[in-house]
């Protein structure tokens, strides 16, 4: 399958995503979404028929669809892009032209590679910055994951608060353009800074 993006980390490597196949992928990614580190995304008890329903209704969907994410040719991310004034935030927020929200998962391993999420959040909202239509990147993570506020505040994003949704307590956060080059600019001026002479 083709893919849409590839994004080349100075320290990890190649980073790529692919469209996602709700069949084919379904098998990785019932591994993936039902393990305890993924509890945040809410499919724990899901079984292997449920979890591609749900892919299948997302590829389906006119402004929902969901991404393989490969870290050196292999499967190793998932993520999501939607249209937040159609799903997941509809009234819930100040919707403004050029709004793409976003949902990201990364696979569940024994042995983790430091900074390996925030290059997967980096490749993530980095391919949805390279379309030019996209002004804001909008999340909306649960307020009990601190994990994920970190890594979402790493690569430039701003809180602008807590909302209430059908299905949890979120904390909605967004990103501009240049906030997020500017997120990249000072990880940059640091590793510059750090290097040897």
């Amino acid at each position: 399958m083709t893919g849409v993006f590839t994004r080349l980390d100075e320290r990890l490597g190649e980073f790529a995503l692919r469209p996602l196949d709700p069949d084919a992928d379904a098998a990785l990614l019932h591994t993936w979404v039902t393990h305890p580190k993924a509890s945040f995304w809410m499919m724990q008890d899901a079984d292997e028929a449920q979890v591609t329903e749900e892919y299948r209704r997302i590829a389906e969907h006119p402004h929902h669809d969901a991404y393989l994410g490969l870290w050196r040719g292999s499967p190793a991310f998932l993520a999501e892009r939607y249209d937040p004034a159609h799903v997941e935030l509809v009234g819930l927020y100040d919707h403004q032209p050029g709004d793409v929200g976003m949902h990201f998962l990364s696979a569940p391993v024994d042995a983790p590679v430091h900074g390996f999420t925030r290059a997967v959040i980096g490749t993530v909202v980095a391919w949805l910055f390279d379309d030019p239509a996209t002004a804001r990147v909008v999340v909306e993570p649960d307020v009990r994951n601190t994990a994920v506020h970190a890594l979402n505040a790493a690569v430039g994003f701003e809180v602008v608060g807590p909302i209430v949704k059908p299905e949890k307590d979120a904390l909605l956060s967004v990103c501009t353009r240049a906030q997020f080059q500017a997120a990249a600019d000072r990880v940059a001026a640091i590793r510059t800074e750090g290097a040897p002479a």
